[in-house]
């Protein structure tokens, strides 16, 4: 049977809350393969930098305007790739990525150049010998070592005519067999899109003269990792092309499926697939495959999504930074926040008391939840917590304590009015429900705006409180209001000196007494 109305079912409350907490710690202890500890940010456990270095082809300095482009990219890069905590600074013609924890490879992907083109196979070989292994610095070629390779490699009279009659020159084949494929490629990320080029497989067993780009990697619309599927063995990534990009795509598969022309994806000059063209492909969709395990595809796509770098870059090693604020300030958050909730236990247990000692415990519940959500959260999205976040926590034991008082209050004014404790809390949950929510949601909007209109750290700070706010909620409808309701069916917990509601329902009495004196007095009269 349903119970009265205004009334709850405070097991199933209860109950639920305890499965959100199992499930919640089965997937940090059981899934991941992590520490079950939160990823902590630069500020507080250090990080690994790497510095970019902008090259151009003839030397030259690159404009402000390119580098700026370049950082935006990056930034957003950064968001896709889900490295949270991040920095992206300019000093002077080199970009500087700093990245929590030891993320050094991460870094590096975050400044490839990724300009992705289409090229028409025009003759291809295998080879025999592996690739020269990169050596240090191998990415830092000069000027003229950049031209020396544009003027082999992009030779103009590799290739002849145009379009349909795109071919391989006599002199081709003999260029293609003595080119050598090499870690090492001084035009990676330089190479002209309008010359034909002789490029490398990923791994160096297949070597290609290619035809000028006819479509080129701005043209895509969007890209996602796709797993295997029974028509593809392996992980592959999805192409959606933007409406030039697809008549473009569509025209060249139409001319050439029935010769089943090859077609190389190259990314910074290197070929990732070179696929035989099967069929017209009219719908604006393609993918591409090499052999790719769950993780480069996600790299890969989210890459290809938010755009090349208009520069290309030199790597640096990755290198290892010092926490800017160590373990110590982290403590030292730590003892804030211990003794900010010290405060409030004591205020409660004081003023409340039975109350108070479910506020202690509801909030001991919200920790455990909080714990579990900031794990998962770095799993998934990468999320850190720096000194920022754990000031926004600390902030939001203020909003919680807020919840409670304002829901006991309300007791207290059904009280006062001359109602039971068991009969009050129906009531006065009814009355404070509004109130919390509408507190809640006003915090959590001004988190959200601040989220959205900050960066660096006050995000961070913004992104704690809101989460908090959410848990607060959380906490509030399935613990506090469930356990009070609970306590209210038990003589023994409802006695006042134990509630700390005593006074109040003295007061209650004493009015009671009043007016059944005043309406005697009146009945007399």
């Amino acid at each position: 049977m349903a119970p009265p109305a205004g009334r709850i079912r405070p097991g199933r409350y209860l109950g639920l809350f305890v499965l959100i907490v199992v499930v919640l710690y089965a997937l940090v202890f059981f899934t991941g393969g992590g520490k079950p500890t939160p990823k902590l940010g630069i500020d507080l456990q250090g990080g690994t930098r790497v510095t970019l270095s902008a090259r151009t082809p003839d030397g030259s300095a690159p404009s402000k305007d390119s580098l700026n482009q370049a950082r935006q990219i990056i930034e957003r890069r950064v968001n896709g790739f889900g490295v949270s905590g991040a920095e992206i600074i300019l000093d002077g013609n080199n970009i500087v990525i700093t990245v929590p924890g030891e993320q050094g490879d991460q870094a590096k992907k975050l400044g490839q150049t990724a300009k992705l083109g289409f090229r028409q196979v025009l003759d291809a070989q295998t080879t025999t010998t592996p690739p020269a292994p990169a050596t240090p610095g191998a990415d830092d070629q000069s000027p003229q070592q950049i031209q020396q390779a544009k003027a082999t490699r992009q030779d103009p009279a590799l290739a002849t005519g145009s379009g349909d009659t795109l071919a391989a020159s006599p002199t081709a084949q003999q260029a293609l067999t003595a080119f050598t494929c090499s870690a090492q490629d001084p035009l990676r990320g330089n190479d002209d899109p309008n010359l034909p080029l002789l490029a490398c497989n990923k791994d160096g067993t297949e070597k290609y003269l290619l035809g000028p780009v006819f479509l080129e990697g701005t043209e895509i619309d969007n890209a996602v990792s796709s797993p295997p599927a029974q028509n593809k063995p392996g992980w592959t990534v999805d192409l959606t092309f933007k409406s030039a990009g697809r008549q473009i795509w569509a025209d060249f598969t139409t001319k050439h499926y029935q010769q089943q022309t090859r077609t190389a994806f190259t990314l910074d000059t290197q070929v990732v697939s070179a696929p035989a063209i099967q069929s017209a492909i009219v719908d604006g969709n393609t993918q591409i495959s090499g052999q790719f395990t769950q993780q480069q595809t996600k790299d890969l796509a989210d890459i290809l999504k938010y755009g090349s770098l208009p520069l290309s870059f030199t790597t640096s090693d990755a290198t290892t930074v010092s926490a800017t604020l160590g373990l110590a300030s982290l403590k030292a958050g730590l003892i804030a926040g211990g003794v900010g909730l010290a405060l409030v236990f004591v205020y409660c247990l004081f003023y409340y008391r039975l109350l108070g000692a479910l506020t202690i415990v509801s909030l001991a519940l919200s920790g455990l939840v909080v714990y579990a959500v900031l794990v998962l959260l770095g799993r998934w999205i990468g999320f850190t917590l720096d000194l920022a976040g754990v000031a926004g926590f600390i902030i939001s034991i203020g909003v919680t304590a807020d919840s409670f008082v304002v829901f006991f209050e309300r007791l207290k004014d059904e009280i006062r009015e001359g109602r039971t404790f068991r009969s009050a809390v129906p009531r006065g949950w009814t009355r404070a429900r509004r109130t919390i929510l509408a507190s809640d949601a006003v915090m959590f909007l001004a988190s959200a705006v601040l989220y959205a209109i900050a960066v660096g750290d006050v995000q961070g700070f913004a992104f704690t409180l809101g989460m908090s706010t959410v848990l607060d909620l959380i906490v509030v409808f399935l613990v506090t209001h469930p356990l009070v309701a609970l306590a209210a069916k038990s003589k023994s917990l409802s006695n006042p000196k134990l509630t700390g509601l005593g006074g109040v329902q003295h007061l209650a009495d004493e009015r009671r007494g009043a007016r059944k004196a005043a309406a005697a007095a009146a009945k007399e009269a």
